[in-house]
């Protein structure tokens, strides 16, 4: 690469590039700065003087002191600050990133900065960080970009985030526009993907069930339309929802008559142990006595009438007994338990 003025711009995002993300998404960004430069109009600040060197000038954000903004030293000095941190970023880098996202419209970019921001958000130092530098909503207001990579990176930032819990109330108002993208994408895209990873992180507390309860038999068309990929990720969004009691009744009366196809010896163990556990949770929720979901008529092909007695349900669980794999039959063997328990049977 020829050295130019902008060398220290150059020399600041490749370091960053190498720390937190591949050494060609670092490329690729200073590409997209290049190129977003060459064409930015007389009088208007190019995407390179916005980027600085990472060494510059950070943006004002309010709540940081002295010591966390970028150095005078220029590009070098940049480049020794990002060995600082276990992710590769200090305070200020994300900062100058935030600044980035928010100023910039070129997709490329706003693609590379969101796939670091999401890099650096598996460390839960960062998580803070990004939430208090006001970067939750600005990476939020990717999912209405209109274009199909930036939305799919911009969940991924928002997945890795939502393992915060003090974060989890501040995305939990995008919960319904993700159940929406998830079920508008292309079935089993990365899109799609990235969204269910999403749902099955903010769906690991049970303070944001409630809003996911219209969308259930969406879950539940792509478990059954869906590639094994796509069925795992769905299952583990269902069985968080499963353990709650209170949205027992949902589940329950939703429709899946082909969930019996799911217990078979040749299904992938991955979806087979979800499966069985989804069927346990409801099944524990139908003996509770405080509960009143049994009092209730559930049409036939609902999960409740599978569950109750359905005999190719009944056929497949016990061939499952058999099953190769020990887990399997361990799982097996509990639900097995609850249904006796449910229905008052001697074990």
């Amino acid at each position: 690469m020829r050295e130019s003025g902008g060398s220290a711009l150059r020399r600041g995002l490749l370091g960053l590039a190498a720390a937190v993300t591949t050494a060609g998404a670092g490329y690729w960004l200073y590409r997209a700065a290049s190129r977003r430069s060459s064409r930015a109009s007389a009088g208007t600040r190019d995407l390179e003087s916005r980027l600085g060197s990472l060494g510059g000038e950070a943006p004002e954000r309010p709540g940081f002191s002295s010591k966390d903004q970028a150095p005078s030293g220029g590009g070098p000095q940049a480049e020794k600050d990002l060995s600082k941190s276990p992710s590769g970023l200090e305070a200020y880098h994300i900062g100058n990133l935030l600044h980035i996202l928010e100023t910039t419209e070129d997709p490329l970019v706003q693609e590379q900065v969101l796939v670091t921001l999401s890099n650096s958000a598996a460390f839960s130092v960062n998580q803070d960080i990004i939430r208090y530098l006001g970067g939750l909503s600005l990476i939020g207001k990717m999912l209405s970009v209109p274009v199909t990579s930036v939305k799919e990176k911009a969940l991924n930032a928002l997945n890795n985030l939502s393992m915060n819990t003090k974060n989890q109330e501040e995305v939990k108002i995008y919960i319904t526009e993700v159940c929406e993208e998830v079920d508008a994408s292309f079935l089993n895209s990365e899109l799609q993907l990235a969204g269910l990873r999403f749902l099955t992180n903010i769906s690991v507390i049970n303070d944001y069930h409630y809003m996911m309860t219209s969308f259930i038999p969406n879950f539940l068309n792509l478990l059954f339309e869906g590639n094994e990929r796509t069925q795992v990720q769905v299952l583990k969004v269902l069985v968080n929802l499963s353990a709650n009691p209170a949205m027992a009744e949902h589940l329950l009366n939703s429709q899946a008559p082909l969930l019996p196809s799911l217990l078979d010896s040749s299904v992938n163990k991955d979806i087979l142990l979800r499966v069985l556990a989804f069927a346990t949770n409801l099944t524990k929720s139908m003996k509770n006595e405080k509960s009143a979901i049994i009092h209730y008529q559930y049409s036939e092909g609902s999960i409740f009438s599978i569950l109750s007695g359905n005999s190719l349900y009944t056929q497949k669980l016990a061939s499952l007994l058999y099953h190769d794999d020990t887990e399997v039959k361990e799982q097996v063997a509990e639900l097995i338990t609850q249904q006796c328990q449910h229905s008052g049977q001697p074990q």
